[in-house]
């Protein structure tokens, strides 16, 4: 496994943590190695659950081999609703540092299925309390890249305002911005919006960790991510954005009561509260994504014809502002344990 560091910014927000030893940023990387490698057996099988399956079993084998005492926080959703890896479910040895877990085995499962870009196996670490234990409902989400002054887009501005602000930032016309938006009936008034602006509009059929990240990445030309996606997935690229830099705000969007008393069983009772960066992910933190299907941050897995397996991950950490990726070669599939 060959890896490759380098800062990306003088960004560094908070003091590096005892409880996150640097010795599990590298494990983090085994994890979500794990994940995608077993999730990348599915690729363009039409078979969702079982790509999923594969990927959370595999995850889960490969968190408790590590020498933490782990709490899942995001999850795949709540205990009655998922044999494993569930919101509260306690991973690792037991043994060691309390850290909090956000998690996404597969983020794409349908991208998996499809065979289609941009699916991830994904994680974030922090100490104990550092991440946001948000519920599995929609989230409206608002994300910037770096270098742009503090709170220069909001999402209690309309996306027209929000576009015209970063534009004059940047120095060019609100048509030169390039915005990512999830490909969903739900954003149609979004992206006639924007378009009527002459903004090009990136659409993405699932995976919004990676939209969202894809600001930061001058490789994309993405200039601004926009629309509502899943909450959990907000919280995992929030924790990535305080790795290297960047804007984001979130907004719990609930269709019915039932989400609304699904927040506060897990003590939320600001329904309308806005969450920055901070909010979501604070102190030191760990993000790390292993990618499942070519993408724009990562290239998927591939399988091969001599049995070798390579793989591409990145890792972050937020007291340092350093990247790591990290490419995996390797002959067959991890052994079970």
């Amino acid at each position: 496994m060959a890896t490759k560091a380098r800062p990306v910014s003088k960004f560094s927000p908070e003091q590096p943590s005892e409880v996150l030893d640097r010795v599990l940023v590298l494990e983090m990387v085994r994890v979500t190695e794990s994940a995608a490698i077993a999730a990348s057996r599915w690729i363009g099988r039409g078979d969702e659950r079982s790509a999923d399956r594969a990927a959370v079993e595999a995850m889960r084998e490969a968190l408790n081999r590590l020498a933490f005492d782990g709490r899942v926080v995001i999850g795949e959703g709540e205990r009655d609703e998922a044999p494993m890896l569930f919101i509260g479910e306690k991973v690792g040895t037991g043994e060691g540092p309390r850290i909090d877990i956000a998690l996404d085995p597969l983020e794409g499962t349908t991208i998996t299925a499809k065979a289609g870009p941009n699916a991830m196996a994904v994680l974030a670490i922090a100490e104990a309390g550092g991440l946001l234990n948000a519920p599995d409902v929609y989230m409206e989400k608002l994300a910037i890249g770096p270098g742009y002054p503090d709170g220069l887009v909001s999402l209690e501005r309309s996306p027209t305002e929000n576009v015209e602000a970063l534009a004059r930032a940047k120095g060019v016309k609100p048509s030169e911005i390039i915005a990512c938006v999830l490909d969903r009936p739900r954003h149609e008034a979004l992206i006639r919006e924007l378009r009527a602006l002459g903004c090009g509009v990136t659409l993405i059929p699932d995976g919004d960790v990676a939209g969202v990240i894809a600001v930061t990445n001058p490789e994309t030309c993405i200039d601004i991510y926009m629309g509502q996606g899943g909450a959990p997935e907000g919280v995992l690229a929030a924790a990535a954005l305080r790795c290297v830099g960047g804007q984001f705000e979130g907004r719990l969007v609930f269709r019915n009561e039932d989400e609304r008393a699904r927040a506060r069983r897990i003590g939320i009772e600001d329904v309308d509260r806005v969450y920055r960066l901070g909010d979501l992910a604070r102190g030191d933190c760990i993000f790390a994504a292993t990618g499942v299907t070519d993408g724009s941050l990562l290239k998927g897995v591939k399988r091969l014809p001599n049995g070798r397996i390579t793989t591409e991950s990145v890792v972050m950490r937020a007291s340092s502002g350093t990247i790591r990726w990290v490419r995996g070669d390797r002959v067959g599939d991890p052994p079970k344990r």
